[in-house]
């Protein structure tokens, strides 16, 4: 066994927001590693096609559709997941929305508990089930997706930095709570990446020149380039890694 083990053999993994973007490139990394994946997005049949392609790579995986905002689909998904594999050492949670763009005070209530729903309530019931079972085995990582908009919320798109600050809050307070019981908990801060959030900013040319003015290596990410440090933060590789806020930004932040 290498000293430095990046290896995930015979571990089970939940990743939220598996269908496409980033969490189908963090899905596509923990079962290159060698983790049982349960996937999950809002559609079925969407999920069904990316479970076919990472069982063409010798993956084990589980797809199951689950509405992160609605707390009896989050327990169904776990049991069906504790049915499947009896243990669960990996959390991403990525599954997240955007459903406005525009200045902070024309936002509708609608609009408003929707971003929270699923970006904030979601998050959060869905690592607390998590490290329930985490603790109880003694061991566990639960990885959560936050934004550089947590730290520097773009225009037109403070209510969704607001969640990713909450994201952020949370990440830390259950690094504290869970980590004396064997369980770590990371966010990573994605930069701009090419997925369907940001394919209005990447192709409206006038935005994209003026967003790359602010990242050093001049270029957006693609989700592969994200999925790296989850991949990461989730093997023992990153077994003293609690805690901790990573910003993959192309230097954005810096």
């Amino acid at each position: 066994m290498p000293q430095i083990d990046f290896g995930l053999k015979d571990k089970v993994a939940i990743v939220t927001g598996a269908s496409r973007g980033i969490g189908k490139a963090i899905a596509t990394g923990l079962v290159e590693q060698g983790a049982k994946v349960v996937i999950s997005s809002r559609k079925q049949d969407v999920l069904d096609q990316v479970a076919e392609e990472l069982k063409g790579m010798g993956g084990d995986v589980l797809p199951m559709a689950c509405h992160t905002g609605e707390l009896d689909m989050i327990e169904a998904l776990y049991e069906m997941a504790d049915k499947t594999y009896g243990q669960l050492d990996i959390l991403v949670n990525n599954a997240a929305t955007n459903p406005y763009f525009g200045d902070v005070i024309g936002i509708s209530e609608s609009l408003f508990d929707k971003t929270f729903e699923v970006n904030v309530k979601g998050y959060f019931f869905m690592a607390v089930h998590a490290a329930k079972r985490m603790v109880e085995r003694g061991k566990g990582a639960i990885v959560n997706i936050a934004s550089v908009a947590a730290q520097s919320p773009p225009p037109m798109q403070g209510v969704y930095g607001m969640t990713k600050a909450a994201v952020v809050a949370m990440t830390k307070a259950f690094a504290k709570e869970l980590g004396p019981r064997g369980v770590r908990t990371n966010a990573i801060c994605p930069g701009l990446t090419e997925t369907k959030f940001a394919k209005v900013l990447i192709e409206t040319e006038a935005i994209y020149q003026v967003a790359i003015q602010s990242i050093p290596l001049k270029r957006h990410a693609q989700p592969l380039e994200i999925a790296g440090a989850a991949v990461y933060l989730a093997s023992d590789a990153a077994s003293f890694t609690n805690g901790a806020i990573i910003n993959v930004d192309g230097g954005a932040m810096t």
